[in-house]
């Protein structure tokens, strides 16, 4: 199958490639609900080498810069307690951590969480991260530009491959909160 966006040489619903995911991610796509349906969402494979923005969009296709986004896992504290939360922003973008993160989290302070506690807590690759298959609990705080795209490259839990997802089904992931200005340029 041909990807929607992208210069890849091919695109797989991610149902039928359930063994090219992270066990979260594998398991919340097979169980998957909502509008959108589980075989709209496409797995690529990439050459891990490439999975940082700036090379990826150089080496698949510069319009990708202006279709993709990131997710990032922050740490919200407030009276000693720590929340954990993940953003999801254009990759052109950056979450703003220190404005509508630690407000939407109701913390004192919030900041990127620490690579070990991201890759420990969501048994995803650094560099992968995806807002599909987070824990349960979990706010997804999804920027609006993100989820007005018709596509979404987004990571694939590990650093091999990117997961093409319907903007608007990022928005009925568990625990989703669309926000204006989330990314900030």
């Amino acid at each position: 199958m041909r990807a929607p966006i992208g210069d890849f040489d091919h695109a797989t619903p991610a149902p039928d490639c359930l063994d090219e995911l992270t066990a979260p991610v594998a398991d919340a796509v097979r169980t998957w609900q909502g509008a959108v349906p589980a075989d709209r969402i496409l797995y690529v494979d990439t050459d891990p080498r490439w999975a940082d923005t700036a090379a990826f969009v150089e080496h698949y296709g510069r319009d990708l810069l202006e279709q993709s986004a990131n997710c990032v896992v922050v740490a919200g504290k407030r009276a000693g307690e720590t929340r954990l939360a993940a953003c999801v922003v254009p990759s052109a973008a950056r979450a703003d951590v220190n404005g509508v993160v630690r407000r939407q989290l109701d913390a004192r302070k919030a900041s990127f969480a620490p690579m070990e506690t991201a890759t420990g807590e969501t048994g995803m690759e650094y560099g992968g991260i995806t807002p599909v298959g987070l824990p349960a609990g979990w706010p997804v705080l999804v920027d609006s530009a993100v989820v007005d795209l018709p596509y979404v490259l987004i990571g694939s839990g590990r650093r091999r491959g990117k997961l093409l997802v319907p903007g608007k089904a990022l928005a009925e992931l568990p625990g989703a909160v669309v926000l204006e200005g989330l990314g900030v340029v």
